[in-house]
């Protein structure tokens, strides 16, 4: 007969308590789950792919053994206390498990069926030791023994010691542990709270109202513009391609207007693309070379503006938006902005293939263009989308 021993030597208890843990998504047994409805303690196998150890000793270091057999072995008279348990393993990964996670040992287990024996010698000496330092002489020893065998009910085959006697009448008046029903059915409901509580948490992100998919996946600052006006947003969306490259040329126009680069050649010569619905001319293939053009340009006002504010009731957290990394012209809080770097990103957001996501970025760089005065833009934009 095979056997194979992945844990033969001292390891750790606290509080009388080691594990066997399969379910990598498991936090562990707990006491009164894992032996609940059983008529043997020692062994709580009440909890799905886990086991819940009991020793004699409080906390230290007892001798412990982990035994894979290809069949049932016999039994051993030199232990005193014994009961067996039926067990499958919830994954391919069983541990042997210190409390708290302290240390693992790698059991190799397969997910089939096994019946497990728990063998223990000297409970009421640990116990009466109860905690063992470094360096003192063993006290209580175990073995666990596993096999290839059919689910059957827990046996308690050998009982001597009195505290083994505690634990087995502890089960016994523990009520029976759920049924696959009763699981699969908090399942449901802890699924279903979840889902609700997921739900809730983003129609507070999106407003108030839950997103389309088309505003789920449009990307880009879509979340920056909601913190000004999510219904905007939302009415953006139902608005269609049409209105939404309506609004990104408007944006654009404005955000270049009131920064006062409308009329620089190269400016003009990008909104004059847009309108025609042709790609961006040079420098805007670049944002780099885009940005030395704005440097370079001695015609380009160095005009500035203060930080655009969303809403104090809005699901922002109050930050102010950029976007771009800008030279500012005041340090602190209150610093003012260069007006023509938060302008010109409007042209690229209204170049975007995507009509929803070149609508959303062009405003929300027009905002920014606006600084204090963005309300201004925003009621433009509404008046567009909805027709007025």
């Amino acid at each position: 007969m095979a056997v194979r021993r992945p844990v033969d030597g001292e390891v750790r208890v606290h509080y009388r308590q080691i594990y066997v843990e399969s379910d990598p998504g498991s936090s562990g047994p707990g006491l009164a789950e894992a032996f609940a409805g059983q008529d043997a303690g020692l062994c709580g196998a009440a909890i799905p792919g886990a086991l819940f150890l009991v020793t004699g000793l409080h906390t230290g270091s007892v001798r412990f053994t982990v035994e894979v057999h290809d069949t049932e072995p016999s039994l051993d008279p030199v232990w005193e206390d014994i009961v067996e348990v039926s067990f499958r393993p919830a994954s391919h990964r069983s541990r042997l498990v210190q409390w708290a996670g302290e240390a693992t040992w790698d059991l190799d287990l397969e997910e089939l069926d096994y019946r497990v024996r728990y063998c223990a010698h000297g409970m009421d000496e640990g116990r009466g030791r109860d905690t063992r330092l470094p360096g003192e002489p063993l006290v209580d020893r175990y073995l666990l023994q596993l096999w290839p065998a059919p689910p059957g009910p827990e046996r308690v085959l050998r009982q001597t010691a009195e505290i083994a006697a505690y634990w087995h009448d502890y089960a016994r008046r523990l009520p029976p542990p759920p049924t696959a029903e009763d699981r699969a059915r908090e399942r449901r409901a802890q699924d279903e709270a979840t889902r609700q509580r997921r739900e809730a948490l983003e129609r507070w992100q999106w407003g108030g109202t839950a997103p389309s998919d088309a505003l789920r996946g449009v990307g880009g600052n879509v979340r920056g513009l909601l913190a000004f006006d999510a219904p905007l947003v939302h009415a953006l969306e139902a608005a269609g391609p049409r209105i939404q490259r309506q609004v990104a040329l408007l944006a654009a126009r404005r955000a270049c207007t009131v920064a006062g680069l409308a009329d620089l050649d190269w400016v003009a010569a990008a909104l004059t693309a847009l309108t025609d619905g042709r790609p961006l001319p040079p420098p805007f293939d670049d944002p780099a070379r885009m940005w030395q053009a704005l440097a370079s340009d001695p015609r380009a006002p160095r005009r500035t503006v203060g930080p655009a504010m969303p809403p104090e009731n809005s699901s922002s957290t109050g930050t102010p938006i950029s976007s771009t990394p800008v030279p500012t012209e005041e340090p602190g809080p209150s610093r003012r902005v260069s007006q023509s770097h938060m302008a010109l990103p409007a042209l690229l957001g209204a170049a975007a293939l995507d009509p929803l996501r070149a609508s959303v970025e062009a405003v929300l760089a027009a905002v920014a263009a606006y600084g204090e005065d963005h309300q201004v833009l925003l009621e433009e934009v509404w008046s567009v989308v909805s027709g007025q």
